[in-house]
């Protein structure tokens, strides 16, 4: 979930609010709702190193920490944002901080791999029960006049969130307060958690949807199963010497992916309410856009591999690797405000220029690491990061413009879902290339040739998003 929801629903969402009193008393308890799935994403990488040391974790666990966070948050997005129009969003909301809350104390008091992978689970299906009712509930507590100052505030939330991810990860992790190491980056969450609870008894109205779209929990089981069956494979297979049985279920993955879309088309044509609107399938470009959101998010392997560069490559400290991030974590904050106007000159097109600036960017970085041109990490970095910015809020609305206006809300539901989607593929994959490169006795050498490779990947995927840019119509056709 990212601030190019803001765009669509500017554009898309007419209705007029109620001017609550409380509204901006309530705005900052939203945001934190807003800030703390994102900031709990990014502020993982940094302690990975640290958690497989202490936890004797394998690196497929590893791997699963941010895999099963991301694979979570895709599958029940939707039905969370669902859940809230239909049982009113503070009740969700509330459930949803005071969920993610716990799930953050059981990662904190994790004492194995296996604790941990559950909590983080827990994690993502909290963070789907409050983070849809954020923008849902300023899009009804501001009148339209305000709407903008709000939406704005909600969309810079994500950059905050990204830096103070990579920063506050580096500080916890090397300050070791009350003792405590990696468990801190959980831990931090609790106070957080319960002074969003508390502003949300006291300051949040209730609100829910007229006519409320019903859960499909058929659709959630079978694409959980489908995800499932794909990535758990992917990750695990290399370690396991790829053994019949995991073989069968990557096999199995695209039968259940049938399953899926058969068992929504069904449930479509019966006049319910699908997980996957399927008919916003034909539309091309927009299925254009969802291969580019997926081939976009797989770069959330680069906060993986590029920490345990750092950290196991070249042995800096938690504090100095988040440091060493702060140059992409800047660029992509600079960028997605700067956006929405590049946007009203480019049009379609800022997209080829997000996905080109990453290209070079992330090219530039390559270059190096491996040693062709020293001393300039930080400026690939700030490259590849004002194009992350550009495409974050570009995908969206450049995409958004050829769905009918009454469908805006579905189709951003389903690329976001796809953004997770690609971020637990990413891990999975290219974290999985990675971590085969190393082998079992690496040097700093080995880190550095794994990394480039796993970053040439995530080059190329680039590449075939920029690509596929050029396909979209410089100015989105409506209907």
């Amino acid at each position: 979930m990212t601030s190019e929801t803001t765009e669509t629903l500017q554009l898309h969402d007419t209705r007029t609010a109620t001017a609550d009193p409380r509204r901006w008393l309530a705005l900052p308890v939203l945001l934190t709702g807003a800030f703390l799935p994102i900031l709990d994403f990014n502020v993982v990488n940094l302690a990975l190193p640290a958690i497989r040391d202490n936890l004797g974790a394998t690196a497929s666990e590893v791997q699963f920490v941010i895999s099963a966070y991301a694979a979570t948050y895709a599958v029940f997005l939707i039905t969370g944002g669902r859940l809230g129009d239909l049982f009113g969003r503070r009740r969700m909301f509330l459930t949803g901080v005071a969920g993610f809350t716990i799930a953050s104390v059981l990662c904190g008091i994790a004492w194995s791999p296996t604790v941990l992978v559950a909590g983080r689970i827990l994690q993502g299906l909290t963070a789907t029960v409050m983070a849809p009712q954020v923008l849902a509930s300023i899009r009804v507590l501001f009148p339209a006049a305000e709407q903008g100052r709000a939406l704005g505030l909600y969309g810079a939330t994500f950059g905050l969130a990204n830096i103070c991810g990579q920063v506050l990860g580096g500080v916890l992790v090397s300050a070791h307060p009350f003792g405590l190491a990696w468990q801190a980056i959980f831990l931090i969450n609790v106070p957080i958690g319960l002074v969003a609870f508390v502003g949300g008894v006291l300051y949040l109205a209730d609100s829910r949807a007229e006519h409320a779209q019903r859960l499909d929990i058929g659709g959630v089981i079978l694409l959980s199963l489908t995800l499932g069956l794909l990535v758990y494979p992917l990750i695990e297979g290399r370690e396991l010497g790829w053994p019949a049985w995991i073989i069968a279920m990557l096999l199995a993955s695209p039968l259940m992916l049938a399953a899926f879309v058969r068992f929504e088309a069904r449930l479509q044509a019966r006049g319910g309410d699908p997980l996957v609107a399927l008919h916003l399938l034909r539309n091309s470009d927009f299925v254009i856009g969802l291969v580019m959101a997926l081939a976009f998010y797989m770069l959330s392997s680069f906060y993986l591999t590029f920490a345990v560069y750092l950290q196991s490559g070249l042995h800096q400290s938690p504090l100095a690797a988040g440091i060493a991030t702060l140059p992409f974590a800047t660029g992509f904050f600079v960028s997605s405000l700067a956006s929405p106007l590049v946007m009203q000159w480019l049009g379609a097109r800022t997209l080829t220029l997000g996905f080109a600036l990453q290209v070079t960017g992330f090219g530039i970085v390559m270059l190096s690491v491996g040693g062709a041109l020293p001393q300039s990490l930080a400026f690939g970095l700030i490259c590849g990061g004002l194009g992350f910015g550009t495409v974050m809020p570009a995908v969206i609305k450049a995409v958004i413009g050829s769905i009918d206006p009454r469908h805006a809300g579905l189709a951003s539901g389903m690329m976001i879902s796809t953004f997770q989607i690609g971020a637990a593929l990413g891990v999975a994959l290219i974290g999985g290339v990675f971590y085969g490169l190393l082998g079992p006795q690496p040097q700093a050498e080995d880190y550095a040739h794994a990394f480039t490779i796993a970053l040439g990947c995530n080059v190329a995927l680039l590449a075939v998003g920029g690509w596929l840019s050029l396909w979209l119509p410089r100015e989105p056709a409506a209907g």
